[in-house]
């Protein structure tokens, strides 16, 4: 077994096929596909369930893939060490919906242009699934809102071995159908439903937790995958949901709701301790530097 296996196996449990892994790593497919059966020979198990061209991964070929991902990240890292005044390597950065629309189009465009010989790999998902991948070597960064169920996020990022900067400040937002009254607290919504992202969306919880206030049932959640879909269930009257205001003004003509401001949450960009490649550092910089 070596990197390169590791790396051949990777690309396709992530593209699910040996003719699109070929094509990305520019390897002929008949050397990808003699790399993964030598690899399961080694291993002594299958990886992949062959289905037609498509590949998806047995249980045992996800647990192999964990230990995939932390092992070529430990190695881009020692590589990474060695060179420590070059930004360059991979950097995973993960984020949430949220900031990659409205806050990264601008400081990854500079972040390219000062160090074009970073791979940057930027993926979204929820506060906590996010967490969990930097904890797990999955990510070497993420841009998250703590979550609620964690407690205050100065007393627990340490305690899990990790380091947090405060980088933006969001100012939340619920939104109600247009024709919803005049709303001061949580006894005036007339609305049950919640159109909100995925369990473990720091936002969404925020919102669960602040319409169940003063003993109210816990809001019935309409699960959605973007905020063009959460502000679409608001407009139809079925749901309220919960926005970033600087989300909101990215929409060119921001649709007819009502809105309540409810609260400004930091956005921390979560690091592990120790981990400190010259192309996080560069990252970081840069995001320490905007206003």
């Amino acid at each position: 077994m070596d990197l390169s296996s590791l790396e051949i196996f990777r690309t396709v449990a992530l593209e699910h096929s040996v003719t699109r892994a070929a094509q990305r790593l520019q390897r002929a497919q008949s050397n990808v596909t003699t790399r993964i059966r030598q690899l399961e020979e080694e291993l002594g198990t299958p990886l992949f369930l062959r289905e037609g061209k498509r590949m998806t991964l047995t249980d045992r070929g996800q647990a192999f893939l964990d230990y995939s991902e932390r092992l070529l990240a430990l190695a881009d890292e020692a590589r990474q060490a060695m060179h420590p005044q070059k930004p360059a390597g991979r950097l995973r950065l993960g984020s949430m919906e949220s900031t990659a629309a409205s806050r990264l189009p601008g400081p990854l465009s500079r972040f390219h242009g000062q160090c074009p010989e970073v791979e940057l790999e930027v993926s979204t998902g929820t506060s906590q699934a996010l967490l969990e991948g930097v904890l797990a070597r999955r990510l070497d960064c993420a841009l998250l809102a703590w979550p609620e169920t964690k407690g205050p996020w100065q007393e627990e990022v340490a305690s899990l071995g990790l380091e947090a900067l405060p980088v933006f400040e969001e100012e939340l937002l619920l939104v109600l159908p247009a024709g919803h009254p005049p709303v001061e607290s949580t006894a005036d919504v007339r609305v049950n439903g919640l159109a909100g992202f995925a369990e473990g969306c720091t936002y969404r919880q925020i919102a669960e937790n602040w319409l169940s206030a003063d003993g109210r049932p816990q809001p019935k959640v309409q699960q959605v995958g973007s905020y063009h879909a959460i502000l679409a269930c608001v407009a139809a009257g079925s749901s309220v949901g919960i926005v970033p205001r600087s989300v909101l003004e990215l929409q060119r003509e921001p649709p007819r709701l009502r809105q309540l401001p409810l609260m400004q949450v930091p956005t921390l960009l979560v690091w592990r301790q120790g981990y400190a490649t010259a192309s996080f550092e560069a990252f970081r910089e840069g995001l320490r530097s905007i206003d």
